[in-house]
């Protein structure tokens, strides 16, 4: 049993190092930022124009659609943004669909699906999801139709009297964005290799190999492991933490020297996690990458607007917003991608054929279950759905394990619920896994042979029971409500 306890706590670390040293910095880091700016710089107005609670529908929805299907994020790395246009006066509804599609659909996740799983899982997993999505978002918004017109009223107050977005505040919005495209993209110029440099280290393959025996993984499961890059990494993000804390936390009354060592560290940390980082044993080699060149001229750009942009009110407030949205998300998915390491131990591949091997309810169920419990960031889902191909799954079950898992991750569902409430959270969730479900069901008959006509009429079907629970809610809503105090 002790044996047995390590392995899921050593996992679990081993789960949440690799997450770190692969996964945050060149995702999280600027998305953080973004969230923070977006917070600071944008009129209310910017924000309600095309997501708002009360722009029509056929605006808001498509326009959430569309960022989402436009940004390559991953769950974890859409909830800053999702949090950011949510404070800023984004309808429930719009931003749900947002945080649904972004990382389901994203431009590469769908060409790496069609790559690897077929053109019918790439289409499925595009139209299904931007149907549920929408579906969700505009059912989020008509169950909690008065929570959201309070939250409205409230942004409304809050945001009040902001001037218009400046010129320099948008180009400064622009280079984090660009930060993050080229810190994700997985495309050949930036993949290319231009430069390399060897530094001597000595030792630094003995301590790759140490890090790979501290913390085993197995790669056909998806797992892992922590490179020399990867541990130096991990440090410089320690260290971001403590002088943010010291240098942001006050940073409304007074910039301090702390302030500029955290943005130093900032940039220097971004930096080096876009190189190619080899140990050998005659050192360290650096490999410069057009990632790389892409990252630095970002960073650089954003310099010069902080320093001849950006008004110190600016700067103050998008570093307090930023650092606001760390310390509300960050300990969170700290805690969940631990948790799902840990679990992960329990759950055994060979379970795949016997409950997913074929279209049925449990079978799709079994696809969303892994979602939550095996989560991946976004494109490393697909060679593990591969891996669950291989190993027997169904292709119907296996589109409601693409669509569950970057909606549904634990960590996501935590995080979630700290920025909308445990009950909007747990409601959302129960609707992304019915409507995950009712994908795989869809899809999976077609898969069996199923006519494209009965399809369509199991779709419309659904559609039409959805339409009518939807149109049902709002005659309700919109009744007028009884006075009290008032007798005949």
């Amino acid at each position: 049993m002790l044996e047995f306890l390590q392995t899921m706590l050593f996992s679990g670390l081993g789960n949440l190092a690799a997450y770190l040293a692969a996964h945050v910095l060149l995702c999280l880091l600027p998305a953080f930022y973004i969230a923070g700016a977006m917070t600071a710089l944008i009129p209310k107005e910017s924000i309600t124009r095309f997501l708002g609670r009360n722009t029509p529908r056929f605006i808001s929805y498509p326009a959430a659609a569309a960022a989402g299907f436009l940004l390559t994020v991953c769950s974890c790395t859409v909830i800053p943004l999702f949090a950011g246009i949510y404070k800023k006066g984004a309808g429930l509804g719009p931003a749900i669909t947002f945080l649904f599609i972004a990382p389901a659909i994203n431009v590469l996740a769908l060409v790496y699906t069609g790559a690897l799983l077929g053109v019918d899982l790439a289409a499925a997993r595009l139209l299904l999801a931007i149907a549920f999505g929408i579906g969700v978002g505009m059912i989020m918004a008509l169950i909690f139709d008065r929570d959201d017109a309070e939250r409205d009223q409230a942004s409304d107050q809050l945001f009040a009297g902001q001037a218009a977005m400046r010129r320099p505040a948008l180009l400064f919005l622009l280079a984090l964005a660009i930060l993050l495209v080229v810190g994700t993209f997985q495309i050949e110029p930036l993949q290319n290799t231009y430069a390399h440099v060897t530094l001597p280290a000595a030792g630094a393959d003995h301590f790759q190999d140490f890090l790979h025996r501290l913390l085993p993984f197995d790669p056909a499961r998806g797992e892992e492991g922590v490179s020399v890059q990867g541990a130096v990494l991990i440090g410089m993000l320690a260290l971001i933490g403590l002088t943010s804390w010291k240098g942001i936390e006050g940073v409304h009354e007074a910039f301090n020297t702390w302030t500029w060592v955290s943005l130093g560290l900032v940039g220097l940390t971004l930096g080096f996690a876009s190189l190619g980082v080899t140990a050998h044993s005659g050192g360290v080699t650096l490999a410069l990458t057009g990632k790389f060149f892409g990252v630095m001229l970002s960073l650089a750009a954003l310099g010069l607007l902080l320093r001849d942009g950006l008004t110190e009110e600016e700067t103050r407030s998008v570093l307090w917003e930023s650092w606001r949205f760390v310390k509300q998300i960050f300990p969170l998915l700290v805690a969940g991608v631990f948790v799902v390491g840990a679990v992960r131990v329990l759950i055994r591949p060979e379970w795949i054929m016997t409950l997913a091997g074929e279209n049925t309810l449990i079978g799709s169920l079994t696809g969303v279950i892994f979602g939550i419990f095996m989560y991946f960031p976004t494109l490393l889902e697909v060679p593990i759905a591969q891996m669950f191909l291989d190993l027997g799954m169904h292709r119907g079950p296996l589109l409601a394990y693409l669509l569950a898992d970057p909606e549904l991750s634990l960590q996501s569902i935590l995080i979630t619920a700290t920025i909308i409430g445990r009950r909007k959270a747990w409601v959302y969730v129960a609707w992304v896994a019915l409507f995950s479900t009712l994908a795989g069901l869809i899809f999976g008959a077609w898969v069996d042979g199923a006519s494209v006509g009965l399809v369509v009429v199991y779709a419309a079907a659904v559609l039409t029971v959805l339409a009518f629970i939807m149109n049902r809610m709002d005659r309700r809503k919109q009744a007028p409500r009884p006075v009290s105090g008032l007798h005949s």
